[in-house]
């Protein structure tokens, strides 16, 4: 048997234990079946989760026992929501059957916890942002205030990153290599805004992105996606003059769709000492 068959048996078998852990903490009454006969095992019986899912029972057997049996994406959420699964352990049932998760886009208001808000102010002499699932910048240290301005002068789309690039003159003044960083920047925005095709507060921003800006307007429609890169980036600042920074996006593990942005000065650049120097302005 070839490495790649043990690998994939193996994984079958544990699928199909992680199945029956999560069938087997149910009772019929939380999924709302009646209690029947007696029961010898504990949980939900599997001809119950192969009725609630809408698939056969013989076939559930099969997938619980490890056998080469392959569920689309579409059947794993069906068995996911039976199972009354959390993100979690959908995508960790999705992960094990290797099949794409099917998971819910984030929806409603957006917060910081109080942990992300003091790693933001631990950064000192970083700064950093937090943005949420649409480039609206949630939070902010100290030292981005510094570079970039006051945040909290913003309200609506004017605290959005992407309009801030194309629809802001300011902005678009601190940056230095704004024709390359700006096509960069709109095609990683177009991949982030893939599972939000067609929610209003993302048509709303790209329509009046539409409007006011010739560039969005003209590089929008070319559909260039790009992932998330670190890089660097140089700011012209009207007080500091020019500063140079290396820039990384971390994703926050929570499946909620924000990121956390830092710049690290380049001390060659002599970007350190002209952040302190502003940091002691303010």
């Amino acid at each position: 048997m070839t490495d790649a068959l043990t690998h994939t048996d193996a994984r079958r078998r544990e699928a199909g234990a992680f199945l029956r852990s999560r069938r087997e903490r149910l009772t019929p009454a939380e999924v709302g079946l009646p209690e029947g006969f007696r029961r010898r095992t504990p949980g939900l019986r599997r001809e119950e989760v192969a009725l609630l899912a809408g698939v056969g029972a013989t076939w559930y057997t099969w997938l619980e026992q490890g056998r080469d049996v392959r569920p689309s994406a579409e059947v794993l959420a069906a068995l996911a929501d039976a199972l009354r699964m959390d993100t979690a352990e959908r995508r960790h049932l999705h992960v094990l059957h290797d099949r794409p998760a099917q998971e819910r886009r984030p929806t409603g208001p957006e917060t910081v916890e109080e942990p992300l808000m003091r790693l933001l102010g631990s950064l000192d002499r970083q700064p950093a942002y937090i943005l949420g699932r649409r480039w609206d910048v949630l939070a902010w240290n100290r030292a981005a205030v510094a570079v970039f301005g006051d945040y909290e002068e913003r309200e609506g789309d004017a605290r959005n990153i992407i309009h801030m690039v194309f629809a802001d003159d300011a902005h678009r003044a601190l940056l230095v290599d704004w024709d390359i960083l700006a096509p960069a920047a709109l095609a990683m925005f177009r991949a982030d805004s893939a599972r939000y095709a067609g929610d209003p507060e993302f048509e709303r921003l790209i329509a009046h992105l539409n409007r006011v800006s010739p560039d969005f307007r003209r590089w929008w429609p070319r559909q260039e996606v790009l992932r998330p890169v670190s890089g660097h980036k140089s700011i012209r600042h009207p007080e500091a003059g020019l500063m140079a920074f290396e820039y990384t996006s971390f994703a926050l593990a929570d499946q909620s769709d924000r990121k956390l942005i830092v710049y690290t000065p380049l001390e060659e650049s002599g970007a350190l000492d002209a952040l302190d120097a502003l940091l002691a302005l303010t």
